[in-house]
């Protein structure tokens, strides 16, 4: 039963590898990881230190790599070498404003242009340079590793979250260091759906065909998020037949991309700051010590959050600078003043929202609170006066969007089956195709807009050419933007996106030119995919020829029409499939129907056929012929990786890896030998231990492991994990007898146990075996003599090894070698078992055997003919036939009377 249980255990944990998922909410100042896997529900994955998020931080000292609280620790004394708030950084230049922004707040970064990308990256060292998609890419690899190590398995797909406001170089940024983290995105997900999604999950039953209005409040630490979204049920038809599904569709979004609480943060920094340089314990600026501003730093968050819940605190800080300790009350007012104009921002936001989705507040059913930033009782007064409703505050604000991001993960993975909940987002920043046009001898410009704002995605666009007959060019922009914010415009950077060439124009309309043929332009297909993200599919010349079939042709196959079609255009290259669409203009019959009253039969046929054959004749056909064009692709905003970077940037991280890897291991191994040591000097003054040892042996083991202890604290404290795995090897090969002793003396009283009970069902068994077999009816007797008495043997002489290896197991020392081990006992009852399961199997599948009786014969007194007699069974003779066979089982311990036929019970 052990090895079935085993053998099915493997089975599942088979079926089970690669089926998780994960979602990573990756935000400025902290990242949660949900996980889906099977026969477990949504939860939230948990880190080394057992707790439900991870700073966002990353640090580098003599050759170590730490994350998270760790690395804050490390970020307190060497701030120049803690990397966090990174989000922020991706897919920008040098001069970008959130860059500029970021070096006034950590001015002990040194931030450097790569010139071949035109983007940044922070230098370490004289030789060492990150990226930010470097740093972020070992950051979402630990999260991989939280969640592999909560989930028991390896996890490849994932959901990540990303600001709603992110434009295209940003997404794709964020996409490449999770490729570098050797992660699948499944999609991007923008962190205010992923809320939404949370929220109506648990609430789908409130849901009906009437839209509610829901407005989410999302201020984290970088930035402010207001999004209004509807909640529906929607009608559905996708497989064949009406289905209802809840719906949630974006429909207007405001953002401040710098109103968040790290500003209140650095504020409070910075006036604790001045507050320190006022009480003239130095003179040393505090403003020019990089690691007293770290502190201060780290403090301002620690009070800001007791802020949020009391009036007042006392901030302190041992030690900030020269050695000198600060200590200062600071009251909720002393902060809010820091902040007026944080403030007057704070309901922004929610104005951009009502305006891009055309609502006012009267719609607004309900406003949620989202992000720590919310706990900030200023920011609840000001969002309250200005709603004019209370504010909700059922919600986690910390988890909301990584379960709602691992909910969409488990809907697109292939190993789970979720309820169907639909999502469609917006499009935040309206895309436009740019291209030049010749008309009455002028060039304009025409701009033509391909997703306008709050656009509904993921969604295909096509855009159409039709006075061009040359090779030609486009461009993709964003469009508008005078609905957003001056400094909003600014921070999206680049708003030229792409420029397209477009080849082989001329060559393709030569090609498609002849009688009855019609251009439908030159068209180029988009798609805005589900992590919103802009690609061009394709571009291809369209043109539609009219036929007119002849009988044969018409009788023909689809594939004539092909070859018909290509003989038109002889010497052309392969063609895109061709797809035929409904004639123009179909004629009716003109046939005179009174005439043909008296026709003969022959004549008619014959008209019959002509009149058909001009019907064919003079049927048109429309074919529409497409000939795919060549764009060529030019980025005008930040440039890719190209191959020979991202070799770079994998190889720098992979050996950044296998550093750890090694770290881990000499830490494990050093770990593993000093418990080991400790271990086993203790349990050799317990008696367990210590009577299954002789005395010499016992001052061997723990002269060894002195000699141990000694050198790791000696010169062993340098050694690398392998000296450390070879001493540990060693001090086990000397306790393996002792440990092998031990073992079997407080493991064979239950393998003996065991033994016992499989002997007493086994007689029990033999007992009620002997009843099925001497039943007096040869065709009755369930088992031979022979099979009994084999199982009469083994048992007796399974007993008589029992009694014989316990006595003299009984004689010998504990110290001295085991006579009788648990492996011998279980290979006991493992022959035992085989022969009873044989029988157990013999009677499952035996039935009575059915045998014709001998028919008596009688003549009556009277001279009538012999007739069939009926036997005492109830039987006629020439009436027997075998009955189905029927699973018959025996119970161990059934005591039924011999010969009974059917009275036989289940096993």
């Amino acid at each position: 039963m052990k090895l079935i249980s085993l053998l099915v255990f493997v089975i599942s944990v088979h079926y089970a590898i690669g089926l998780a998922v994960m979602s990573i909410d990756f935000g400025s100042e902290w990242m949660k990881i949900g996980i889906v896997s099977p026969g477990v529900p949504m939860e939230i994955a948990l880190n080394k230190e057992s707790k439900r998020k991870t700073p966002t931080v990353i640090s580098f000292r003599d050759n170590v790599r730490t994350f998270g609280e760790d690395a804050q620790t490390v970020g307190i004394r060497f701030p120049k070498n803690s990397y966090q708030y990174l989000l922020e950084l991706l897919g920008k230049s040098i001069d970008h404003p959130i860059v500029k922004k970021y070096q006034e707040r950590f001015p002990y970064y040194e931030i450097v242009p790569d010139e071949e990308r035109g983007t940044i990256k922070f230098k370490h060292d004289e030789e060492t340079f990150y990226t930010p998609e470097e740093l972020i890419a070992q950051l979402l690899f630990k999260a991989k590793e939280f969640a592999e190590q909560s989930a028991h398995q390896k996890i490849k797909e994932c959901v990540i979250t990303v600001p709603g406001y992110f434009n295209q170089v940003e997404r794709k940024a964020l996409l490449q260091a999770a490729k570098f983290a050797d992660l699948k995105v499944l999609q991007l997900i923008n962190d205010y759906m992923a809320v939404a999604l949370n929220y109506g999950i648990f609430r789908a039953k409130d849901f009906n065909e009437t839209a509610q209005y829901i407005m989410f409040y999302d201020m984290g630490a970088f930035s402010t998020t207001s999004t209004i979204v509807s909640l529906q049920n929607v009608k559905s038809k996708e497989r064949g037949y009406v289905e209802t599904h809840p719906q949630i569709s974006v429909i207007g979004v405001g953002f401040d991309r710098t109103l968040g609480g790290l500003e209140i943060q650095i504020r409070l920094r910075d006036y604790l700051a001045k507050k320190f340089n006022e009480m003239k314990k130095t003179k040393n600026d505090v403003f020019k010590n990089p690691r007293s501003m770290a502190k201060l730093f780290k403090e301002a968050g620690r009070v800001k959050n007791v802020l949020s819940a009391n009036n007042d605190h006392y901030a302190q800080v041992e030690g900030l600078l020269d050695e000198q300790d600060f200590r200062v009350q600071v009251t909720r007012e002393d902060l809010e003043n820091l902040l007026p104009d944080f403030f007057d921002r704070v309901k922004i936001p929610v104005e951009q929202a009502l305006k891009t989705a055309g609502f006012s507040m009267d719609v607004i059913s309900q406003v949620v609170l989202v992000g720590a930033g919310t706990r900030v009782p200023k920011v609840q007064e000001i969002l309250r006066e200005f709603v004019g409703q209370d504010l909700a505050k059922n919600l986690n604000t910390d988890e909301a969007a990584a379960m709602g991001a691992v909910y969409k993960a488990a809907d697109l993975s292939s190993g789970f089956q979720v309820k169907k909940f639909i999502t469609k987002d917006a499009v935040l920043f309206p895309v436009q195709v740019v291209f030049e046009r010749e008309s009455e001898g002028e060039i304009k410009q025409v701009k033509r807009t391909l997703f306008g704002p709050m656009n509904p995605y993921p969604q295909k666009k096509i855009i159409t050419f039709n006075k061009h007959t040359n090779d030609f060019s486009f461009n993709v922009n964003y469009a508008d933007l005078d609905y957003l914010p001056i400094n909003e415009i600014k921070n999206l950077g680049d708003i030229n996106l792409l420029e397209i060439n477009v080849n082989g124009v001329t060559e393709a309309i030569k090609k498609n030119s002849g009688e009855n043929v019609e251009s439908k332009g030159i068209k180029a297909h988009f798609n805005m995919d589900d992590s919103g993200l802009l690609k061009l599919l394709s571009v291809e010349y369209v043109v539609e020829k009219t036929l007119t079939t002849n009988p044969e042709e018409e009788e023909g196959t689809f594939s004539k029409l092909g070859s018909t079609i290509s003989k038109l255009f002889s010497g052309e290259e392969e063609k895109r499939p061709i797809e035929e669409e409904k004639p123009v203009h179909e004629e009716p019959p003109q046939e005179d129907k009174k005439n043909n009253t008296e026709t003969p039969k022959n004549e008619t046929e014959t008209s019959k056929n002509i009149t058909l054959k001009e019907e064919k004749e003079s049927k048109p056909k429309i074919i529409t012929l497409k000939e795919s064009l060549k764009p060529t692709e030019k980025t005008l905003t930040i440039k890719n990786m190209t191959n020979t970077q991202i070799e770079a940037s994998e190889a720098k991280l992979k050996k950044l890896n296998d550093i750890e890897k090694e770290l881990t291991r000499r830490a494990t191994a050093l770990n593993n030998l000093e418990s080991f040591v400790i271990d086993t000097q203790n349990k050799l003054y317990e008696d367990e231990y210590s009577q299954a040892c002789t005395e010499e042996e016992k001052e061997k083991i723990l002269k060894a492991c002195t000699e141990a202890s000694d050198w790791l604290y000696d010169e062993g404290s340098e050694a690398d994990a392998e000296t450390y795995e070879k001493k540990l090897s060693e001090l086990k090969l000397l306790t393996r007898d002792l440990y092998i002793r031990v073992f079997e003396h407080k493991e064979r009283p239950e393998a003996i146990s065991a033994l016992n009970n499989m002997l007493n069902g086994s007689r029990n068994f033999l007992d009620s075996a002997r009843n099925l077999t001497k039943t007096n009816n040869p065709e009755k007797d369930v088992f031979t003599d022979v099979e009994i008495q084999t199982l009469e043997k083994i048992i007796v002489e399974t007993e008589e090894w029992r009694d014989k290896e316990l006595d003299e197991q009984g004689k010998i020392k504990k110290y001295e070698p085991v006579k009788l081990t648990v492996k011998m006992i279980s290979e006991k009852m493992a022959a035992l078992d085989r022969e009873v399961k044989y029988l157990v199997n013999k009677i499952k599948l035996w039935k009575p055997k059915k045998v014709e009786k001998p028919v008596k014969e009688e003549k009556k007194d009277d001279g009538d003919e012999k007739k069939d007699e009926v036997v005492d069974d109830g039987e006629t003779v020439e009436s027997v036939e075998e009955e189905p066979q029927t699973e018959k089982t025996i119970e161990v311990e059934a005591s039924k009377p011999a010969g009974s036929e059917s009275e036989h019970t289940e096993l």
